[in-house]
């Protein structure tokens, strides 16, 4: 999903660096070009083209001449670290090496991380990462470096009464690949809080082979009165959200944009949430993705979140409105969409809150 892009005096002196790169692929902008076009016809990404072409925007103009393959131009591969072997200690187990990934033309965190059964925050962690920009060559963790967990224990467990006197039997969880602590509290019928609070975590980040306290609720026998359901009522802060995006329905769609100027989806998920009160920093819709779990029952306010639309993996994001409605940042810029359409129902991921 990109704009239709306007002849800039930047773009001219940044052609002119690369028309002498014969030896690798290149293309001459036509009328009616966008990078986005050209990276689909060229089976390459837009940011691969902005990095190959060092270019500052998105801004091109006919004639232009991009290089979109990088076969033939020389690259720095990373040093490779050599380890000097010490003097076997007895008795001591060395820590398995962590496992690393060379990235290739085309690679995003989001396919790497899939690729390697990890999540996108695992490998901002391992890799020190500031943004979600990687290049070809680039050389980076996808494992952790102890992987060498021994065998849980046979769980100790012990039946306690929560403050609602239901009977609960907290035991222990060993964490695998594709893990939540969200998937983990469903799947014990406890919450995310209660998890945290259990094993005294600071934040959502779990490893594989972690083991962690659980507290399953079970069922109890004795006849009790029936719980007051209530339904689910619009909070003045998801009004406020709703409010916000509604009031910039009609802006421009810009990539990477963050203000009235323009937006992209990701942006302006940013921008109406910081407006309506809710701080959330700047991240990629990928790191919106990695920032949020699932729900089964979505609310107008949620995040709804799309995959494999203008590349492959989580692509694309919106504000749920409910019935079915959804605002978000796409070619005709802001506007209302409907998730009964055969294209957003095809590309479909689901609904997830924030953190």
């Amino acid at each position: 999903m990109r704009k239709k892009v306007v002849t800039t005096a930047t773009a001219v002196f940044l052609a002119a660096s690369f028309t002498g790169n014969a030896s690798a692929a290149s293309h001459e902008v036509k009328s009616g070009d966008s990078l986005w076009k050209i990276a689909s016809s060229y089976n390459t990404t837009v940011n691969h083209l902005i990095e190959l072409n060092r270019l500052k925007s998105d801004l091109i103009y006919p004639k232009q001449v991009l290089l979109v393959s990088s076969a033939d131009v020389k690259k720095e591969q990373p040093k490779q670290t050599v380890q000097t072997k010490q003097p076997a200690k007895p008795k001591t187990e060395q820590p398995a090496a962590a496992a690393t990934y060379t990235i290739k033309s085309g690679d995003t965190l989001s396919k790497i991380a899939a690729n390697y059964k990890v999540t996108v925050a695992q490998l901002y962690e391992w890799n020190k990462l500031k943004s979600d920009l990687i290049h070809p060559g680039q050389v980076l963790k996808v494992s952790t470096a102890k992987q060498v967990v021994a065998a849980n224990p046979a769980p100790k467990t012990e039946t306690v009464k929560n403050n609602n006197s239901v009977p609960t039997t907290t035991g222990t969880y060993k964490v695998v690949s594709g893990d939540t602590l969200s998937k983990i509290a469903v799947q014990y019928g406890t919450t995310v809080k209660e998890i945290k609070s259990l094993n005294g975590l600071s934040s959502d980040l779990i490893r594989v082979g972690q083991v962690l306290k659980v507290a399953e609720k079970k069922a109890v026998t004795e006849s009790k009165p029936a719980q007051k359901v209530e339904t689910p009522k619009v909070t003045e802060d998801v009004s406020a959200i709703i409010n916000v995006a509604k009031s910039v329905i009609g802006t421009k769609y810009v990539w990477g944009g963050t203000t009235l100027s323009g937006f992209d989806c990701s942006g302006l998920i940013y921008y109406v949430f910081n407006q309506a009160g809710k701080k959330i920093a700047r991240y990629s819709t990928d790191g919106y993705y990695d920032r949020s779990y699932y729900v089964n029952k979505p609310q107008p306010g949620d995040i709804v979140f799309f995959e494999n639309t203008y590349r492959s993996g989580i692509s694309h994001m919106g504000i749920y409105l409910g019935n079915d409605n959804f605002i978000h940042a796409g070619d005709n810029g802001v506007e209302i969409s409907n998730l009964n359409t055969s294209y957003w129902q095809s590309k479909l991921n689901g609904f997830k809150k924030f953190y």
